[in-house]
């Protein structure tokens, strides 16, 4: 990983030894991340309440590895939380289901029983798998990640949020979980896969949309849900302007009536829109006190703290050496497309040794130096981003000759 220049040079440890160079980048940064190894133990059926279990059995039942990037906005304290906790959170998550994910298939109770005769063929039509299992994991991970920075920020008076961006290696399949603006795909010889989609307030516009319209109060007359193609204005009052509802991918007219010259729950286009007119993401983790300037207003409703999950099963791509998963935060995709970040990837690989071990970091530093204005003219173009970068490049052919780590 490397991230673009700030203070001074930190090394921080992380899971099980595995260390993430902070280069010369502030401890309080808004841009935080984690990696490590995931050591998952198993808990003995009928103890689940016992936690001695963690003393009688202190051996792994299986092992993967965890990145992660946290994106702050509002200070640092979300990000910061969010990195020394998110893995405590997903380790006891998949500690509590790994039974079933080492089951042939995942069984209804795992308490060992078979309550009804029919709960095999139950799981068979729901097609319920392993990975599924993690799937839930990650969700409830992010969930109770999102409630352990409420209490914190609540307790000691500060505020914040984070966008989360997590991948987890576990049996052979790659898992990427995100909840916000940041962005991971997979480079390959000829291939470019977006493995995560960001959300917005345009993204979720009718989630938000629906939200605000089975719970109106929650705008308190403040802001209209209805869509238009800019902000109204009263000389727009009784004529017929485009709008869509919640319900609505299309557009339709409407008079317009004083009420819709409220300001619009989302505004503004692209980069520039926002949620309540306050935030430019629509799911993370944190921002709990977070308020409309001047009203009541929360915002936390709207925001979503979990992740979209998708599964990469890496066992089935016969990976080559060349073969990565680029992992970075916004300030990387608002000036680099995928394309251009797939050509870099690809000529900085072909043009080093195979068996340099720092070949990967190198990468990382390199991509965040053509956000800088310091093009290697492979992409054609100096870009700046003036947001904070930060980059995890994960190589898959290490991963997939680790294996599944029982």
């Amino acid at each position: 990983m490397y991230v673009p220049p700030r203070t001074s040079l930190r090394v921080w440890p992380m899971l099980c030894g595995i260390r993430v160079i902070n280069a010369e980048k502030s401890e309080f940064n808004e841009d935080q991340a984690a990696c490590g190894k995931l050591c998952i133990r198993r808990c003995e059926f009928g103890i689940e309440e016992d936690q001695e279990w963690l003393t009688v059995c202190p051996e792994e039942f299986l092992t993967g590895h965890y990145w992660a990037l946290f994106d702050g906005h509002g200070g640092p304290a979300a990000a910061i939380l969010a990195a020394n906790t998110l893995h405590s959170c997903l380790r006891r998550q998949l500690e509590a289901v790994v039974e079933g994910m080492m089951a042939p298939q995942p069984p209804m109770h795992l308490s060992g029983r078979c309550v009804c005769p029919s709960d095999p063929q139950f799981v068979e039509e729901k097609g319920i798998r392993a990975e599924d299992l993690v799937i839930g994991a990650l969700e409830n991970a992010f969930q109770e990640c999102d409630d352990v920075i409420g209490r914190e920020l609540e307790a000691s008076g500060q505020v914040g949020g984070c966008t989360a961006l997590v991948a987890v290696f576990l049996q052979g399949k790659l898992y990427v979980a995100n909840a916000g603006d940041s962005r991971a795909i997979l480079v390959r010889r000829h291939e470019i896969r977006q493995l995560s989609s960001e959300f917005t307030p345009e993204t979720e516009r009718q989630r938000i949309q629906q939200l605000a319209f089975t719970y109106p109060e929650l705008l308190a007359g403040e802001f209209t849900r209805l869509e238009f193609p800019r902000r109204l204005k009263g000389d727009d009052l009784g004529q017929k302007v485009l709008f869509r509802d919640h319900h609505m991918r299309g557009w339709s007219y409407k008079r317009v009536e004083k009420s819709d010259l409220k300001y619009p729950l989302i505004h503004g286009q692209g980069r520039q829109a926002r949620l309540l007119g306050t935030l430019a993401v629509s799911r993370g983790l944190g921002d709990h006190q977070l308020r409309v300037l001047d009203t009541d207003i929360q915002l936390k409703p709207f925001l979503l703290s979990i992740p979209q999950v998708t599964v990469l099963d890496v066992h089935q791509l016969a990976v080559q050496e060349e073969d990565v998963v680029v992992m970075a935060t916004d300030g990387l995709w608002d000036v680099l497309s995928n394309e251009q970040v797939a050509l870099l990837v690809r000529s900085f690989l072909t043009g080093n040794q195979k068996d340099d071990p720092h070949r990967f970091s190198e990468l990382a530093k390199m991509l965040i130096h053509n956000t800088q204005g310091q093009d290697n003219g492979a992409t054609g173009e100096g870009q700046v981003s003036y947001d904070d970068v930060s980059v995890f490049v994960i190589p898959l052919h290490s991963q997939a000759q680790e294996g599944s780590g029982h």
